[in-house]
C-alpha cells in the first residue's frame, strides 16, 4: 500500500527536493506552500511523473485561517509529515515589530504543534507514522541577529524530542534534522563578499545543496532509520559542531 507525505513548504529549496525524493520512494503527496505559486505547479508536475497522486494546498501558516485551511484539506492518512514551512528575520532583536514576531511564533511553533495534534491519532491508530522537522543549527547553538529565528529552531529541537518519547510506543518516530548554511531563498540578500566570507567558516567549504538535505529526510523517513528517534541530526559540513 502505498504511504502518503504531507510536507509544508513545499515549494522552498529543502522542501521541493525532498519532495523530489519522496516521490522517487513511491510517496503520494501534499504539497503545501504560501508564496512560490508557480513553483508549486512545477513541483506537483515534475513528481507526478513518477506516477505519484500529488495535491497542492495553498496556505498562510503563520496564522490560524491558514493552519485550519490546511488541515480541512487533508482527506486521506498521512504516513509521513514533514514540517518545513519557515521565515527568517535578520536583526536585532529589538528592531523586530510586534506582527512579525507572532507570525514567526505561530509559523514555527504554534502550526507545526496544532498540525501534529490533528495528524498522530491517525498514525496512532495504525500504530506507524513518522515526523520530521526541519529546524536548523541556530536552534542548537543560537546566533546573535537572528535570536527570535534561534528561539523558534531551539523549540522545535525540544518538540522533537519531547514527542518522539510519547509516541514511540505506539510505534511512531519523530526526528529532527539542523541544516548548516543551505543555498535556498532564505540566502538571498547576502552578498557575493558575505557568502564568501560564510563558506570561508565552513569547514567544508561551501553550501549545503538542498538535495542533501532532502536525503537525510529521505534516509530518517525509510526503514533504514527504525531504530532513530527523537535525533536532531546536523547537515552541516562541519560548521560549528
Amino acid at each position: 500500500m502505498k504511504k502518503t507525505a504531507l510536507i509544508t513548504g513545499a515549494s522552498g529549496g529543502i522542501g521541493s527536493a525532498a519532495a523530489l525524493k519522496l516521490a522517487e520512494d513511491g510517496y503520494d503527496l501534499y504539497l503545501h506552500g504560501n508564496t512560490g505559486k508557480e513553483k508549486l505547479k512545477e513541483l506537483k508536475e515534475a513528481c507526478s511523473m513518477a506516477g505519484n497522486d500529488v495535491l497542492t494546498i495553498e496556505a498562510d501558516l503563520s496564522g490560524k485561517e491558514g493552519n485550519e485551511k490546511l488541515l480541512a484539506s487533508i482527506n486521506r492518512p498521512i504516513d509521513l509529515l514533514l514540517l518545513n514551512s519557515g521565515m527568517s528575520y535578520y536583526g536585532l532583536m529589538t528592531d523586530i515589530e510586534e506582527e512579525d514576531m507572532e507570525k514567526m511564533i505561530y509559523l514555527g511553533v504554534t502550526s507545526p504543534y496544532k498540525l501534529a495534534r490533528q495528524l498522530v491519532p491517525g498514525m496512532i491508530q495504525r500504530k506507524s507514522g513518522c515526523i520530521l522537522v526541519i529546524t536548523s543549527i541556530w536552534g542548537i547553538t543560537g546566533a546573535s541577529c537572528e535570536v527570535l529565528y534561534s528561539m523558534v529552531k531551539g523549540g522545535q529541537n525540544t518538540f522533537v524530542k519531547a514527542l518522539a518519547k510519547e509516541l514511540a510506543p505506539s510505534g511512531i518516530r519523530v526526528n529532527g534534522i539542523a541544516p548548516g548554511a543551505v543555498k535556498t531563498n532564505m540566502l538571498n540578500d547576502f552578498t557575493e563578499e558575505e557568502l564568501e566570507a560564510l563558506e570561508n567558516e565552513i569547514p567544508a567549504g561551501r553550501l549545503a545543496e538542498p538535495e542533501e538535505i532532502a536525503e537525510s529526510v529521505r534516509f530518517l523517513a525509510s526503514n533504514k532509520a527504525s531504530y532513530i528517534n527523537g535525533q536532531i541530526l546536523s547537515v552541516n559540513g562541519g560548521w560549528h559542531c
